[in-house]
């Protein structure tokens, strides 16, 4: 019955009938199909895809990992080291040990306005992440992790962080501000700055931009047109404007690459994979279609305020009741495996020998029992109180993928006794106000994606759940408050000795596995579908974009 539905589903995925050939596009101007707009323009405020795929084409942190997940200098000239002397211990006021690192700004980077980027932008944009208000997603960093910076000259400074962190050189989430326009804004009202923002309120100014690109046209919900920056102090992008257009509907999406009204489909949110299998089969011969696994982390995230979630004999009862391993074979042909934690087994630190939960039902009725859901009526489980064992689950309106998986979910549990109903909503408002704000009330399906060797700190730390008083700040969504995993989550940052390093991520995956804050389904394999007149496109397969070296891009001919 189970495997019944879930093929019927698949089948309805494989029909569709050949598109018109593909226009060859401009050599000067390239079309990109995304399924989700951003919610927002802010470089530190909200977490999307969307919105990092387009920004890394308009921006460049100081650093980031490249295709080879490999630590590399973006804005920065070179990385700190402690061989070099850029990076030094130290002991800070209260006795503890930790560590200062000494940066210089490419001399070259310059903002679209022809201000140059400096030290002053440093220190304006570390007084906002700190700011209590100031809703960044990583606040921790600037507020906890950053204790000091001096600057030496317009370019160079140095950064005191409060442990002596083992990823010392890595600042991947300090984006940096333009002082000269964003200090008046957030001087006036620091706790309305994350809507009154310039990013917000003049997107196009081509001063909040130091890429390849800058923003010169959005259309809010429909596209963006990104034009040359003539201050970019790096190689010549390949195209003079690059049209990101936004198709939240996957159907549609595929249908507008047929008739070729966009170019390309990238991985980072575009088609889901289970759609382009299907899609290269028919049309695979047109294009060049590359599959990269990675650390996307496609999961069921719960809130942990509701009831019967708060209990974890629910929790695991809600994933023995899924069987992942029929759904990746029917829905992804096995190319999508199960997740069994948070941490892909393709990353370094993972490290196995934690709890799993194959598909067990009869194991998941007891653990439901055990919680008090003992009665069936109409095939719904009940508790004492005559409560229904009734819940939620949300995801983007419009993608085909999640919506039949959604479906085939709501089946399983169904066999399980639990009702589940789909409550859907487009992509910049589950992303950009629903979770932030934790409005959800069940359960949400989506995917985090990590840089290698990420700390899962701000999704897992009880400090880092969003609520009113912090401004929404933080990606803890579910709610999910354990003393041991902060403690654990706090010491991966300081202690480097590779067995007790090894020892700190082992106990955070068991302690995951032990109390399943989130579901986990599978580590996605993102699909590309690109032109094949244009070359150099590499996936990463992990938090920063492809699009952070378009300006490598080659179209052929």
């Amino acid at each position: 019955m189970r495997n019944g539905l879930a093929a019927l589903l698949l089948a309805g995925l494989l029909t569709g009938t050949l598109g018109a050939p593909p226009a060859q596009a401009a050599k000067d101007e390239l079309t990109i199909g995304l399924t989700q707009f951003p919610s927002n323009w802010h470089p530190s405020v909200e977490a999307m895809s969307a919105k990092a795929y387009i920004l890394a084409m308009v921006r460049r942190p100081f650093t980031a990992y490249d295709a080879d997940w490999r630590l590399t200098c973006m804005l920065c000239t070179e990385l700190p080291s402690i061989e070099k002397g850029t990076a030094e211990y130290e002991t800070r006021p209260d006795g503890k040990k930790g560590i200062k690192v000494t940066y210089t700004i490419n001399p070259k980077a310059t903002w679209g306005d022809g201000k140059p980027v400096t030290t002053d932008d440093v220190l304006f944009t570390w007084t906002v992440g700190k700011h209590p208000q100031s809703g960044y997603a990583n606040f921790d960093l600037f507020a906890r992790d950053i204790v000091a910076i001096d600057v030496k000259d317009e370019r160079t400074f140095t950064i005191h962080r409060d442990k002596a962190v083992c990823t010392y050189a890595e600042i991947n989430d300090f984006e940096i501000l333009p002082a000269h326009l964003e200090r008046p804004v957030f001087e006036a009202d620091p706790a309305n700055y994350r809507t009154r923002s310039k990013y917000e309120t003049d997107t196009t100014n081509p001063g909040l931009y130091f890429g390849p690109y800058r923003i010169a046209q959005v259309e809010t919900g429909s596209h963006v047109v990104l034009e040359q920056n003539p201050t970019w102090w790096g190689p010549k992008p390949p195209f003079k404007r690059v049209v990101v257009r936004a198709i939240e509907n996957t159907s549609a999406l595929e249908a507008n690459l047929l008739a070729g009204q966009i170019d390309m489909v990238p991985g980072e949110t575009g088609l889901p994979l289970d759609q382009v299998l299907a899609f290269e089969k028919r049309h695979g011969s047109r294009y060049n279609i590359i599959y990269k696994p990675g650390l996307f982390f496609e999961h069921v995230e719960l809130n942990l305020d509701n009831p019967a979630l708060a209990d974890v004999r629910v929790r695991k009862a809600l994933l023995l009741s899924i069987d992942r391993q029929a759904i990746s074979k029917q829905l992804y042909e096995g190319r999508q495996p199960v997740a069994d934690n948070e941490i892909s087994p393709l990353d370094r630190v993972h490290v196995p020998g934690y709890p799993t939960y194959s598909y067990d039902p009869k194991e998941a009725a007891k653990l439901l029992d055990e919680a008090g859901w003992t009665e069936r009526r109409a095939g719904v489980r009940h508790n004492a109180k005559g409560e229904r064992l009734s819940l939620e689950i949300m995801t983007t309106a419009g993608n085909r993928s999640r919506e039949v998986l959604q479906q085939v979910l709501q089946a399983q549990w169904r066999q399980a006794g639990v009702e589940v109903r789909i409550v859907n909503e487009p992509p910049r408002v589950l992303f950009g106000d629903t979770l932030e704000k934790r409005r959800f009330k069940s359960m949400a399906l989506f995917a985090w994606v990590s840089a290698p060797e990420n700390i899962p700190r701000t999704i897992l730390h009880s400090s880092m759940i969003p609520s009113e008083a912090n401004n929404w700040a933080g990606q803890n969504y579910t709610g999910y408050k354990n003393p041991e995993m902060d403690k654990v989550l706090e010491d991966l940052e300081h202690v480097c000795e590779p067995d007790a390093n090894r020892a700190l991520w082992a106990k955070l995956q068991t302690i995951y596995a032990q109390d399943l804050p989130n579901l986990p389904l599978f580590f996605r394999a993102d699909p590309y579908i690109l032109p094949q007149w244009l070359d150099n496109v590499v996936p990463t397969g992990h938090l920063d974009s492809s699009t952070l070296w378009i300006e490598t891009w080659k179209p052929k001919g």
